[in-house]
């Protein structure tokens, strides 16, 4: 697999999320379970969403609410693979806070638990 066909680095996550179709006005909710600067995971019980459905996601993220223009790549019982729809570099940037939260969030939970080790051992 060359480079350029990789897919990029996802970090797994557990973020609740709320959508609507770009056309729609009725909101639903999900979750994204993984993430990566190009798209995510979006666990969801909605299975009327199809490839090619644009998306708005809006999440909120340290107190800030944050929304970003995705479309479906697939779908199945599960949920769906989502491809960020970055306007501007502000929706990149949007995703790339995301994803260093999560990682930070991360990083923190390992460095208490190693604490923990340390103490125990």
């Amino acid at each position: 697999m060359s480079e350029a066909n990789k897919p990029a680095k996802r970090l797994p996550l557990e973020l609740n999320i709320n959508f609507r179709r770009s056309y729609g006005r009725k909101e639903e909710s999900g979750k994204l379970q993984n993430i990566s600067i190009t798209g995510a995971f979006l666990k969801t019980d909605h299975e009327d969403l199809a490839p090619r459905d644009k998306l708005i996601i809006t999440f909120e993220v340290s107190g800030r609410v944050r929304k970003i223009d995705a479309s479906i790549v697939w779908n199945n019982e599960h949920g769906c693979g989502i491809r960020f729809q970055p306007f501007n570099n502000r929706d990149v940037q949007i995703v790339d806070d995301l994803m260093y939260f999560v990682d930070s969030q991360r990083e923190s939970r390992r460095s208490v638990f190693e604490s923990i080790i340390d103490q125990v051992s």
